[in-house]
């Protein structure tokens, strides 16, 4: 009977160290199954796009919608915002509204930066759009008749880029320490007595019913249909300073997201891309 006893306990101990076991064993697979689903999540997180939201006007903005496919694929997905003035895409980069912009000069820039306390940097440079003067009464320069009015952008960088191209051809002469944000209270020669009436850039194209002459930049031309090679009295030529770049802030200029950015934007694809829409209007600057 004892001996009987001390066998069913033997069973019972045994069946009990099987069961917590099996019970171990479970629990182990459990803890893998957690690992190899972390993983997978872990995995997914890291291949999902980094969305880059840049501010542009046009035809910036066509062309970063050129590039938008090609950067999906490098795991950048890129939303454009388009403005209609040069002010609000440099306040929202600085705000972080925005994670770039593309659609200024550096001269441009850096007067932005320095009239309103800004840090913004350029990352590359992009393109030259060719500043032209154009005209709904005259069809050549020596037409400018005397006294005649020439709209200019308001802003201090192009309203000196317009001046300072007007002295190219020899129709004023400027203070030679004005530089480029030259005003109309640097002319030391003006012998056709030409009047200037300085307006928003973006209105430009709108003025030309009201003005004799509009120095417009390009990309508001192209908006209004005009195109700098056809329609231009005369433009900048190729080896002008004012090369477009993209902007961003110190804290996330070489972030793997903005330098992919750049790569696309200065790729041969985007060349050919510019020199083949715009024949010239704009220029590769790399």
């Amino acid at each position: 009977m004892k001996k009987w006893s001390l066998t069913l306990l033997t069973l019972v101990l045994v069946l009990v160290v099987s069961a917590c076991g099996s019970n171990g064993d479970k629990g182990a697979n459990n803890t893998a199954g957690s690992s190899n689903a972390a993983g997978t999540e872990n995995t997914a997180s890291s291949d999902k796009p980094v969305k880059l939201v840049v501010g542009a006007t046009s035809p910036h903005a066509d062309i970063l919608k050129h590039i938008a496919p090609a950067l999906k694929e490098e795991g950048v997905e890129l939303e454009v915002k388009e403005f209609s003035d040069y002010v609000q895409p440099n306040i929202q980069v600085y705000e972080k509204q925005l994670d770039a912009n593309y659609f200024q000069h550096q001269p441009y820039l850096d007067a932005q930066n320095e009239q309103n306390n800004f840090d913004l940097v350029s990352v590359v440079g992009v393109h030259v759009e060719p500043f032209g003067a154009y005209s709904n009464k005259y069809t050549s320069k020596d037409e400018i008749a005397d006294g005649a009015t020439i709209a200019i952008p308001n802003d201090a960088t192009n309203g000196g880029r317009a001046l300072l191209l007007l002295e190219k051809q020899g129709l004023i002469k400027l203070n030679p320490d004005a530089g480029i944000t030259a005003t109309a209270k640097d002319i030391t020669e003006n012998p056709k007595n030409l009047k200037f009436k300085e307006v928003d850039a973006a209105m430009l194209p709108r003025q030309l019913d009201e003005v004799d002459l509009a120095l417009i930049n390009t990309n508001y031309a192209l908006k209004a249909d005009l195109n700098p090679m056809n329609d231009a009295l005369f433009i900048e030529d190729k080896d002008s300073p004012y090369t477009n770049i993209l902007v961003s802030r110190p804290d996330n200029k070489e972030s793997d997201a903005i330098q992919k950015l750049a790569k696309a934007l200065t790729s041969d694809d985007v060349k050919t891309f510019i020199e083949d829409t715009y024949k010239g209007a704009l220029v590769p600057a790399f």
